[in-house]
């Protein structure tokens, strides 16, 4: 005789009615609204609305400045997460909390700090100064500030994966006479690929939506050191309601391609995973 499996929560349907209604109410609705009220454009004006020079090299800053940040967090958040899972030191303990303060700290906070900091007469932009280089209120400074805010999604997405590398993988390489290099390509970057490029789309999709941390630094000159967030806001300032849900139309489906890339590369990760054991 089979017998029902029993659960703490209510059963599949009211669970799912739960789950999908929740779903649509906080996702789906605000999705279709922002589909349904562009749609008042014709092809010629949604056109025209997402391809405007100034909103065109909006694009290129947010996707571009997204793209670098993301690459210099691919290679310092594995040094992070190596030092942290390899090797005790003290005070460990609270760099590990320090990687998660950009999740918690609020953007405008971060922006302003940042602003502060490499501004021409700040702590660090002072000594930059004399050499004419500017680094706060240029495409420069929105990189910084992509950079601090999506360093914690490397670290955390390797982090894991890390933690559960055989070392005696390694030490077996080691004696058979293959070098230092030869076992972090051969050995190591294979099982934590999957991880670091899960890690690089979350960053580069966290990057393109960043906005508070980023307009404080930006300078927001039209053309040179503008995001596409912004001019999102500045439509909707303009009271120009349809060439900002244009705007964000594009921006969102931009987000469903990383969002497709991301599970797929999950999926990816789990199968390697699987293999393995």
């Amino acid at each position: 005789m089979a017998f029902k499996q029993h659960s703490v929560l209510p059963g599949f349907n009211l669970a799912l009615g739960y789950t999908l209604l929740y779903l649509s109410i906080i996702v789906l609705l605000p999705l279709s609204a922002l589909v349904f009220k562009s749609s008042h454009l014709d092809l010629a004006g949604f056109w025209h609305a997402v391809a405007e020079p100034r909103v065109v090299a909006s694009y290129k800053l947010t996707f571009v400045a997204s793209a670098l940040a993301a690459s210099i967090n691919l290679v310092a958040g594995l040094l992070i997460a190596w030092v942290l899972v390899r090797y005790p030191f003290p005070g460990k303990r609270f760099i590990d909390a320090l990687v998660d303060l950009p999740f918690a700290l609020p953007t405008a906070v971060a922006g302003i700090a940042l602003a502060t900091i490499y501004a021409p007469n700040g702590w660090i932009g002072q000594y930059f100064e004399p050499f004419g280089i500017k680094i706060a209120f240029t495409p420069i400074g929105v990189v910084i500030a992509l950079t601090f805010i999506t360093l914690p999604f490397v670290v955390r997405t390797v982090q894991p994966v890390l933690q559960e590398l055989e070392k005696e993988l390694e030490e077996a390489a080691a004696s058979l006479g293959a070098t230092r290099l030869q076992v972090f390509q051969r050995v190591i970057l294979p099982t934590l690929l999957p991880a670091l490029l899960t890690g690089f789309a979350l960053a580069f999709a966290r990057a393109i939506g960043e906005y508070g941390s980023v307009i404080f630094i930006a300078g927001n000159m039209p053309y040179v050191s503008e995001i596409t967030p912004l001019m999102i806001i500045s439509k909707l300032e303009q009271y120009d309601y349809l060439g900002a849900t244009a705007i964000a139309v594009v921006m969102l489906g931009v987000s469903f391609l990383l969002l497709f890339v991301i599970n797929g590369l999950q999926w990816w990760s789990a199968k390697r995973l699987g293999r393995r054991r």
